[in-house]
This record gives structure tokens, sequence and C-alpha cells, in this order.
């Protein structure tokens, strides 16, 4: 899990000396210099934030607040440049949307949160700033537009994550899947939602700069946390069926197509007003041309991104975007897309490998059961 190389110095985060202290195996990621993995390994990583907690680096994501202007309406401004109902959030709620281009393409995606007077987005490391770039293109006009971008952010992962939350803000123990709110944690005012990106129950916790390292200690002095990296990260991710940004989505894939529409709220599938919306509502009534699926490979054979998706004849059919080793499956795991006439489960097809195909299946999605909680 590395970027391609930039001639651009690497950035890093607030807990770069942590990381090194703890032994993480440092690679270029978005721009920073992350941790792949730490002594213990990405399957030992992996498996232990299943089954206890792990905590994780994710600083380098792009923290923005928005405020209305004077007079101005705040929901409708940001409405205005992704599919998702935000209007109906309350606040502490959060949701998952996406920014779109006129095509209906994905920009990137994002995780909004009300607090009642703002909302707090976070948005992918790679595409922070083009991000800041558009939505300031599109609505500064209308809103306060505050990146917070040196913000701590850690990911609290896994079964024994709200135990070990708790110790430090009881009230942790209460909140549900996708709402946040203001917790001190040993005296350091966060940021806390109830989220996180690895199919697990888990919290993500926005830190001042200067207290991220202080928080992340004081999470790992409990015995159930150990430090995780990138590896794990995107294994976890992976076997949850959540796409990672461009490489599963990007400005060509539309919601519809990645299998996203419970993502475009009701309202705006009828009512649109968001970048192309024609194209969405078109997908929406006649089905997309192609569709995001889970794929899983007979035996042991890995398909990585990339790997074509012939159908029995032989015809490439899609390609996968995903693929790796789930190692709570102990087995082969991909996503990819494939035309809308082989995407059912159960469809029969082949992932090409070193120039040989690999008998695969259709499945559904995600490969291994959320466990989020939801009260």
């Amino acid at each position: 899990m590395t970027d391609a190389p930039s001639s651009a110095p690497l950035q890093r985060t607030p807990l770069y000396d942590l990381h090194r202290e703890l032994g993480g195996k440092m690679v270029p990621f978005a721009g920073y210099e992350m941790p792949v993995q730490y002594p213990m390994g990405v399957l030992g990583e992996h498996l232990h934030t299943r089954g206890a907690c792990g905590l994780f680096d994710v600083s380098h994501m792009g923290q923005i607040r928005l405020t209305a202007k004077p007079g101005q309406d705040l929901v409708g401004a940001l409405e205005s440049l992704v599919p998702g109902d935000i209007r109906g959030l309350k606040p502490g709620q959060m949701r998952y949307t996406q920014l779109t281009n006129d095509q209906g393409g994905i920009l990137d995606d994002l995780m909004v949160t009300s607090t009642g007077d703002h909302l707090l987005l976070v948005v992918n490391a790679a595409c922070k700033h083009e991000d800041l770039a558009h939505i300031r293109k599109g609505i500064e006009n209308r809103v306060e537009i505050e990146p917070m971008f040196a913000r701590g952010l850690l990911a609290l992962q896994g079964p024994r994550a709200v135990d070990v939350l708790s110790r430090y803000a009881a009230q942790a123990r209460a909140m549900v899947f996708m709402t946040g709110a203001f917790l001190r944690i040993d005296g350091v005012e966060c940021y806390v939602t109830r989220s996180g990106y690895t199919g697990c129950d888990g919290y993500e916790i926005a830190t001042p700069a200067s207290s991220a390292t202080h928080v992340a200690r004081l999470l790992l002095s409990n015995a159930e946390v150990k430090p995780i990296g990138l590896g794990a990260r995107d294994s976890l991710r992976l076997e949850a069926g959540l796409c990672l940004y461009g490489h599963d989505i990007d400005t060509t894939t539309t919601p519809i197509e990645a299998g996203l529409l419970w993502s475009v709220g009701k309202e705006r599938r009828a009512q649109g007003g968001f970048p192309g919306a024609a194209v969405v509502q078109k997908q929406i009534a006649e089905g997309a041309p192609r569709r995001r699926v889970g794929l899983k490979p007979e035996g042991r054979t890995i398909a990585r991104e990339g790997a074509e998706i012939v159908d029995g004849a032989g015809k490439v059919v899609g390609k996968v975007t995903s693929g790796g080793f789930g190692p709570s499956l102990n087995g082969p795991m991909a996503m990819g897309y494939v035309e809308r006439a082989h995407a059912a489960n159960g469809t029969k097809l082949a992932l090409v490998v070193r120039g040989k195909p690999a008998a695969a299946e259709v499945v559904p999605m995600p490969f291994v059961k959320h466990t989020y909680f939801r009260g």
C-alpha cells in the first residue's frame, strides 16, 4: 500500500515519532510517511483488530469545518455539491456521501457530521487539497470554510474499543454507530465519532495536533490495544466490502455503479440538485451499465488490482479494483466492476492472474459481517 513516487517532500503526521518508536515500517502514502506495519506484522495486526482493539493513525485525512455565513443556508450549500441527505442530519449525527462531478463521477468520498452550528467533514488524504479548492469554488460565498489539516485523527477499532475508550470518557459507551460528540479524554477536548472503516465497532477521535501523541499513548497503555498500520487497514476494509478512493471509486465511477445507492438521499434521488444528478437519476431508473461486485476466487489464488475479469468464453467483462488475502476468511477475496449482465450473485467468472484464468464467483459483500453498534 504505497503511492506512486512524487518529487514533493513527504509530510509527517503528529504521531510520526511515536510510529518510529513503536517500530513502524514507514512508507510513502498520500504524500505522507506512514506506517505500513509494526513488528507484529500485517496478519497479526489484522486479527488483533478483529478480536480485540487496534489503534490507527489517520491524521493524514483532511478535516474541514463549515459554518454558515450570516443569512445563508449551510445545509443547502453543501447539498449543492453532494448527493447525500445532509438536511436530515440531527446534531450529533453523521453521514457518508460523495463529492460528484457533472458526469456523476466521484471526486472523493467523505464523512459529514453535524454538530448543530457547523458541519465537520473528513475527506481522503490524497484528495484533500483538491476537495478544499472544489468546495471553496462551489460555496465559499455562502459558507465559512476552515481547513483543519494539522489536527490529529485516531481510529480505535475492534470489539474492545468501547471498553477502552469508556475508561476515559464514560459517555462513549452510550454512543451509537454514525454519531459524534465532544468528549474530554484525560483533559484533552476531542471530537469523537462512533465510526471507522474496518467493519468493526469503534471510534474516530479528532484531537489538537499537540495532544495527538498523548491520547495515542494513553490508549496504547491498555493491554487490549496494539498499533496497526496501513497494510491491515487495507485488508480490514476490503473484508468489510468498503471502497478505497482512487481504486474502487474515482471520477469515472458513479455512486450507482459503485453500489452506493443507499448513500443517495431519497429526496435527493427525486429532486436532484447536485452535480451529475441527471446521470445518477437515469442509472437509478434504468440500471447502471456496470456494477461493483464481490469476488471469491476458488482455491488460494490472489487477484490484485488491475486483473481482468472474464466470462466462460474468455471475454473480458470487467476488472479487479481491490484484491488480496482475507485473514479472517483464511482465503483470497476481491472486488471489481463487471458488466451488468454478469453482476448477479452466484455468477461464475474467472480472474486472469499471470496470464491464466482462475475460477471465481460473484458473492455478496461484505465478506465479513459488520459489527457496528447500533444500540
